[in-house]
This record gives C-alpha cells, structure tokens and sequence, in this order.
C-alpha cells in the first residue's frame, strides 16, 4: 500500500525543472596557452607553408619543394638526420645505463639528487656557451689537448680528430642527449615493481630472463619514446652546431639560416620549403611518441 501511494505522489508531482547551465570561467587558465601557440606556432607555420608554394615574384610554384631534391638541400637533411640518430641511439643507451645505476645501485640520496640536478641543467645547456666550452676544453689549444700532448705524448689533432668535425659535433651533442634520456627514462625505470622481480626469482628466471621477458617489454615503449624525443631535439638544434663548426657543416637548420639571412646568395621560399621539411619530419617524431608514452602509461598506472 505505501508503494502504490508513493507511486502516485511521484507521478502527480510536478517535473523537476531543469537548472541553465552554469558559466565556468575554469576554461580562462588556457586562453594563454592558445594564445601563445597561436602566435607562435600556428600563424608562422601558416606563414611558411603559404611562402613555400610561392616564388620570389610572389607567385604560386612548386618548385621549391622540387629543388628540396638538389645535392645540397638532400645532403643536409642526410647530414642531420645521421647527427641525430647517432646521438639519439648512443645517448639514449648511456643515458638508460646511467640511470639505471642511479636508481637500482643503492646510490646515497645526496649522489642521486646531484646526478639529477647536473642533468637538469646539462640538458638545458646548449648554444654559443656549450660550443665555447668544448672548444676551451678539446680544441686544438683546449686544456684536456694540451694536457694529453705534454703529459701522455698524446697529439689527438695529429691522429685525425677535430672538435670543428662532424665526429666533433656529435660529441658536443651527447654533452645534451645523455642527461635529457636520464631524466625522462627515469619515471619508467622507478615504475618497475619489485613484485616483478620477485615473481620472476621464485618462478626460477635468470636475470637475463627476467630482463628479456618482463623489464624490457614493459620499458620498451618508454625507451623508444625517449630515443625519438631526443632525436627530434638533435634534429632541431642550430646554435651550437653553427658556433662550433661556422657553418661549415651542411645541416638543414643552418642551411634554412642561410637562405633566409637575406644575402645574395639567399631564396627565402626555398628557406619556407626547407623549414616545412623540418615541420614534417618534427611532426612525424611528435606523433611517434606521443603513441609510444600512451603505451607506457599503461604499466605506470
């Protein structure tokens, strides 16, 4: 009886009514970021790709993109994209290796935290300064040269090396690529359970079992990711490479430098078409580890 009455007292109500939605100004936080790669990132490249199809009388042409074939233009992204996958490959190894000792290696807490404050700033130390540094430091007049040639006997000039060489630039290079790959492997590394390892002892795997079918797995899309994140930051790099070397050294960023700089020799559509080359590449190695962290994210939940 008391269900039907309140049945009936349900349906002779009055339906409730429907409160306006209320204004959130919670979205207002965002506006800057917008607004910054609004200015910053989506205008220019609108810019550049308009410019790429246009020539120097203003007209629509694709030549320029035709010209991104020529033996210069193709051996710069070639001469790039090398510097990066080697720096990116050799610091994305060490880096792990590094870390890994850092974290698994019962280091004292005042050692790890100095190892990973130096990476932070290692890693944000790029340029005219990290060029000058190296160059004081294993140039031809360099302290650790002339150290190794009046002390060793050991002239590294006279068996071939020079820091203004490519070899060069990719050391320079790893100066910034091994700590950036500390920091950012470093959250996968701490996310490996215990549990896991333990599991793995008491179902009798070795440690090289453990680590081809369990750890591995588990940091592969992590390490991937890391190692084209810091590809890309190799790829995009032009300031360090141009004080070290003047220019010498036929990579995109420079090339691109040099066609806009306005001399006799510059075409900036060309300089618009190579920097929508750097876009696409850039674009493709965002992509990639954008799909790569989501995949790690599954096991750091």
């Amino acid at each position: 009886m008391t269900d039907s009455v309140s049945t009936l007292d349900a349906r002779s109500a009055p339906p409730a009514r429907v409160g306006r939605p209320r204004f959130r100004w919670t979205f207002l936080g965002v506006v800057p970021f917008f607004a910054f790669a609004t200015l910053f990132l989506v205008i220019p490249t609108s810019y550049l790709f308009i410019g790429s199809f246009k020539d120097s009388t203003g007209a629509w042409t694709v030549q320029n993109y035709v010209n991104l074939s020529g033996p210069v233009t193709s051996n710069a992204y070639l001469t790039s994209i090398e510097i990066s996958l080697v720096t990116a490959v050799l610091g994305g190894i060490l880096g792990f290796l590094l870390s890994y000792a850092v974290i698994a290696g019962g280091l004292p807490v005042r050692i790890r935290t100095g190892i990973f404050t130096f990476s932070g700033v290692a890693s944000n130390f790029a340029g005219v300064p990290l060029a000058l540094a190296f160059i004081f430091t294993i140039g031809r007049t360099g302290f650790i040269t002339v150290f190794l040639t009046n002390v060793l006997g050991w002239d590294i000039y006279g068996s071939g090396f020079t820091i203004y060489s490519k070899l060069g630039l990719e050391i320079v290079y790893l100066y910034f690529q091994l700590p950036l790959m500390v920091l950012i492997i470093a959250p996968a590394i701490d996310g490996l359970r215990k549990e896991w390892r333990e599991a793995s002892e008491n179902a009798g795997a070795s440690t090289w079992q453990y680590w081809r079918h369990i750890a591995l797995p588990i940091l592969m899309p992590s390490l991937l990711g890391a190692t084209i994140l810091l590809f890309g930051n190799a790829f995009g790099a032009q300031a360090t490479a141009f004080a070290l070397t003047g220019g010498f050294i036929n990579l995109v960023t420079i090339l691109i430098g040099g066609q806009l700089s306005g001399d006799v020799l510059g075409d900036q559509n060309l300089g618009y078409a190579l920097a929508m080359g750097m876009v696409a590449i850039m674009g493709v190695t965002i992509l990639a580890y954008s799909w790569l962290a989501r995949r790690a994210e599954r096991w750091q939940r």
